[in-house]
């Protein structure tokens, strides 16, 4: 399964730059309002240390790592819901990402315009919010007046979807998000044909200056008091110093370039893994002297699930999985003394597939 999020924010908080440092793909940057005019798609490969420990193992002919799509949605403004600026196209392509990553500027500089004429965190994550709750209210207002006509004339599942029309109504009306709501699975299914923008997960990027990259500054205190109700997550990123990383293509160099920011990794691997959190996903590997690939899974699914993700037929056919440990990989080299020390496990339909656990799929179709 491949994951896709989408880049959003008002113009010129470093959306542009941000995904250019991130992907493979470049986005045009400049200091003006809509330079994206169409969603640019970049692919990344998800950075794991494993499979570097599994390349050598196994010695295979390729090694796949698992993919994050990365789309750079055009800039909001405010009135985006009624089509203002590039709203109906901005609220078209949101509605096709798996996730929403909210960039949102957290630093000072003159020489950048703003669109609201200076900088506030809570002011600009409050005007996107409200655009969107706009367009969901707009959606679930369609819907609602067709159940109640169904359910005027003693429909019991109108009945119950009007309930919970009105719940998420209700929500949005006061300023909140759809994923605010504790809905039950009945009440999600009957929005899930509405693809409500506020009900994506989120994670808010803090676009920061190179000097607040380890602890913040005003600015990000202020968004994290503002989102600490929501539970959400907020990654301290400096847009300018992931466009220098990404220029470097020596480790080493990249190594020494964040240790003088008092960094471990770049915000680039910060930003996968907590999107990784945020969507509930783990990765398990296939290892095999053709190729050594990470796959991406949803944490608690069980074996057949997981073989599914490879391809139907190992689904529909499973007979049963066998598993190893990395570090049982790591203290054994080979899958024969694997086995001879019984360490590999057979696992059958109810296995639940832990993160980094290494597998083979026996299936009869």
């Amino acid at each position: 399964m491949g994951l896709r999020c989408g880049i959003v924010g008002l113009p010129n908080v470093g959306k542009s730059t941000l995904f250019n440092a991130l992907s493979n793909a470049k986005a045009e940057s400049a200091n003006y309002p809509f330079c994206t005019i169409e969603p640019n798609v970049g692919v990344i490969t998800v950075p794991d240390e494993r499979l570097q420990i599994l390349e050598q193992l196994v010695n295979p002919k390729r090694v796949l790592p698992t993919i994050i799509e990365f789309v750079d949605i055009a800039g909001l403004v405010k009135g985006a819901s009624k089509g203002e600026g590039l709203g109906n196209k901005f609220l078209a392509n949101i509605r096709e990402v798996d996730a929403i990553i909210h960039v949102i500027r957290c630093f000072d500089d003159p020489n950048i315009v703003h669109v609201a004429g200076g900088v506030d965190p809570v002011f600009d994550k409050d005007v996107i919010d409200t655009e969107l709750q706009i367009k969901d209210l707009e959606s679930i207002d369609k819907k609602l007046a067709k159940s109640e006509r169904s359910a005027k004339s003693g429909d019991a599942v109108a009945k119950k979807e009007v309930a919970a029309l009105q719940r998420f109504k209700e929500a949005l009306e006061a300023g909140q998000n759809a994923r605010a709501v504790q809905a039950t699975p009945e009440e999600l299914e009957a929005v899930a044909d509405l693809q409500l923008l506020t009900i994506k997960p989120v994670i808010y990027v803090a676009n920061v200056d190179e000097a607040s990259i380890q602890d913040g500054n005003a600015h990000t205190a202020a968004l994290q008091a503002h989102v600490a109700q929501e539970g959400a997550e907020v990654v301290l990123v400096s847009a300018a110093i992931e466009s220098q990383i990404a220029e470097m293509e020596d480790p080493e160099e990249k190594e020494m370039f964040l240790a003088e920011y008092g960094l471990k990794e770049s915000g680039l691997n910060r930003l996968i893994r907590a999107s990784y959190s945020l969507l509930n996903l783990i990765t398990y590997f296939t290892a095999g002297v053709q190729e050594v690939r990470a796959w991406t899974i949803h944490k608690g699914d069980k074996a057949p699930q997981a073989a599914g993700v490879i391809h139907s037929d190992f689904e529909k056919g499973f007979i049963r999985a066998e598993v190893i440990k990395l570090a049982d990989y790591q203290e054994y080299k080979t899958e024969v003394k694997i086995k001879e020390a019984g360490k590999m496990a057979v696992e059958g339909k109810d296995y639940v597939v832990q993160d980094g656990d290494i597998m083979h799929f026996r299936f009869n179709v």
